[in-house]
């Protein structure tokens, strides 16, 4: 990937050999790795036994989930807060784990739609809900940077299944749960 970075520096007319430049190809190669993390990693893996059994049957909901993913399209990053709900069917998974599944599926090249999904899903997998609810607000720096330039826009998606996407009475329990 070194020799890529490189590549592309010169390709833009500048010299990779230069002071500020003569390390830039390690170092964007090693954050490029960490940024992407997400593909050798498994959502079931990080659940490491974080499953727990219990009666409550009240929504649960994590809310501002900061995260941060690479625009598959431009490969420039986006930036957001992840908010998501389940309804627990005799099981909860861990707190911390919710993030790290915000984690594992936005470290990837990505766009915010498929992100929103597989949230989701994988939620839904672990825990066998009644229902889960996930909502992702960003800003895409490939509106920001380039083409149309737009400062202030932000992109929200929501996915939404079992109880919440039939009964609208627990869809606005959410919503009203994140103001």
């Amino acid at each position: 990937m070194e020799e890529y970075y490189k590549k592309i520096i010169e390709a833009i007319g500048e010299d990779p050999n230069r002071e500020g430049l003569k390390d830039t190809p390690e170092r964007a190669s090693r954050a490029f790795r960490e940024i992407t993390k997400g593909y050798s990693q498994k959502a079931e893996d990080i659940l490491n036994g974080a499953i727990f059994s219990t009666t409550s049957e009240g929504m649960i909901v994590v809310k501002d989930i900061e995260l941060y993913s690479v625009c598959e399209h431009h490969m420039l990053p986006f930036i957001g807060k992840c908010h998501i709900a389940y309804l627990p069917s005799g099981k909860v998974i861990g707190l911390s784990k919710i993030a790290r599944f915000v984690d594992v599926f936005a470290k990837r090249l990505q766009i915010q739609e498929n992100l929103t999904k597989q949230i989701g899903d994988a939620i839904q997998k672990a825990t066998g809900a009644k229902g889960v609810g996930v909502i992702i607000e960003a800003q895409h720096l490939c509106m920001m940077m380039r083409g149309v330039e737009k400062q202030n826009s932000v992109m929200k998606t929501s996915y939404m299944l079992g109880g919440f996407l039939s009964n609208a009475s627990t869809r606005q329990e959410f919503l009203n749960l994140l103001k």
